[in-house]
């Protein structure tokens, strides 16, 4: 090629041809951008730190405890029923995960749970149910040790009737009892009627043969005689069984999400005063003129309110709540009993204990939502009477006097304080403080099977004087 070729045209720099420049720094954008980390879904921090599980007759409780508040949006879907819950700015974590091995067999509400990505940020929770179920879900804000919780609380779509339950209880008792005579009879009958040689055959010690002479001397009845039918229980109404029946409401504190007090090597409160509650279910049940309903029969949170309204749909003769105390002194010990006050506490201890026991309803968790607008809870819990007050004091002096026979007193007279559970105004009530779970000799003793069957003894005793002294009204109309 000859040095005089004309030259082909020059290119433009990229750096001073406009639209190249433009176009180049686009693309050095667009490589920043790719080059940036993929977002999460929980991108936010949200991240959980607990599932709990709470199964019970009542209820089924889930619980999300996360480091941040958390949204959630649920629908029933029907055949077959289920709850969908899409819980917004959260990633499927093994938090979550762990909910499908929590879920137990004989849940009466969940028959299983699946969870999954359903979209970017959002994790649904799908509850497969055994059964129609009211959900009510709602958030509670930090408190005690507790940080930011989603709860799901599932109750049966058709209420139990809890009286009702009481009555078949004891309906249920009278007929086994009748069912054991008549099997008692029904076998000493045939002793009489057997012969001789199937009571005493001839390879029979010497102690049977003479068994087997006395039954052989006995008078027989003629043999094409049937032996007459053991008599049978007379038959009543459910309102007449209703009237002859004592209800005696017993209410072990805490439960669920609500430990109650902790002793020094991790005793629960909410397990050792349910042990004496169902303990104390067992003994007075021994009477067949006494039912006990449980405001809780399990470890599961029941709000204050929702204790004296159970008592109160089931007409109760009187409640018994039951707690283990504590103070910051490791020192302190013994029992005591309290009753309500309306006019301040008996002293500065009876008002920090009912400030304590009060406080249950935060740590617990209420839906404020089902209780409706705060100032009907605060009337709900405000009602008394003078004279449910008066019947409580003497309720309580009874039995405080016979658990000082089982251990020491902290108090030596009944306390007074604004408890919120004593607040039925129609029901003598008392709260019963068992012993001292921050001293470790007592949480030790609280531990031990025997203290607590002396306790339930002395707590019966002290009921029955009560009774004694204050027949209830056992013949007055009640009303399923």
């Amino acid at each position: 090629m000859s040095g005089n070729a004309p030259r082909p045209p020059a290119t433009p720099d990229v750096d001073t041809d406009p639209t190249r420049a433009r176009r180049r720094a686009l693309l050095r954008m667009g490589a920043l951008v790719l080059t940036l980390p993929v977002l999460r879904p929980g991108w936010a921090g949200v991240s959980i730190v607990a599932v709990r599980v709470w199964p019970a007759a009542d209820y089924t409780r889930v619980t999300l405890e996360s480091d941040q508040p958390l949204q959630a949006r649920h629908q029933m879907v029907p055949a077959p029923q289920r709850l969908v819950i899409d819980i917004d700015n959260l990633e499927l974590s093994p938090g979550l995960r762990e909910l499908l091995a929590k879920i137990k067999p004989d849940d009466p509400y969940i028959a299983g749970v699946r969870v999954g990505q359903y979209q970017p940020r959002v994790v649904r929770i799908v509850l497969d149910l055994k059964q129609e179920v009211a959900p009510q879900i709602f958030t509670i804000a930090p408190v005690a040790s507790y940080k930011n919780r989603l709860v799901f609380d599932l109750y049966p779509a058709q209420a139990r009737d809890p009286l009702l339950e009481l009555l078949r209880e004891k309906e249920a008792a009278e007929q086994a009892a009748a069912q054991s005579v008549q099997d008692a009879l029904g076998e000493l009958i045939g002793k009489i009627e057997r012969p001789t040689s199937v009571i005493a055959p001839a390879a029979a010690s010497g102690a049977a043969v003479v068994a087997s002479t006395a039954a052989s001397a006995a008078p027989l009845p003629p043999a094409q005689t049937p032996a007459p039918p053991p008599p049978k229980p007379a038959p009543h109404t459910s309102a007449n069984a209703l009237n002859r029946l004592i209800v005696i409401a017993i209410d072990p504190g805490h439960g669920g999400e609500d430990p109650g007090a902790i002793g020094p090597t991790g005793l629960r409160e909410k397990d050792v005063v349910l042990e004496i509650g169902l303990k104390l279910r067992e003994r007075l049940n021994a009477n067949p003129n006494i039912r006990v309903l449980m405001t809780r029969d399990g470890d599961y949170f029941v709000p204050l309110h929702e204790r004296v309204r159970k008592a109160q749909r089931v007409q109760a003769d009187l409640l018994v709540s039951i707690h283990a105390d504590a103070f910051t002194n490791p020192q302190a010990r013994g029992g005591s009993v309290y009753a309500l006050s309306t006019s301040g506490a008996s002293s500065a201890a009876a008002r920090w204990m009912a400030q304590k026991e009060n406080d249950a309803d935060a740590i617990g968790g209420v839906n404020l939502a089902k209780v409706g607008d705060a100032q009907v809870m605060r009337a709900m819990l405000e009602m008394s009477t003078a004279a449910q007050i008066k019947d409580s004091l003497k309720l309580g002096s009874e039995v405080l006097q016979q658990i000082g026979r089982v251990g020491r007193l902290h108090k030596r007279q009944v306390e007074q304080a604004g408890f919120a559970v004593l607040k039925a105004p129609d029901i003598p009530s008392i709260l019963v403080e068992t012993a001292f779970i921050s001293n470790p000799d007592e949480e030790a003793k609280l531990r031990d099977d025997d203290f607590q069957d002396r306790l339930v003894q002395a707590v019966a005793t002290g009921i029955a004087r009560y009774f004694a002294k204050n027949p209830p009204l056992a013949q007055r109309s009640r009303t399923l």
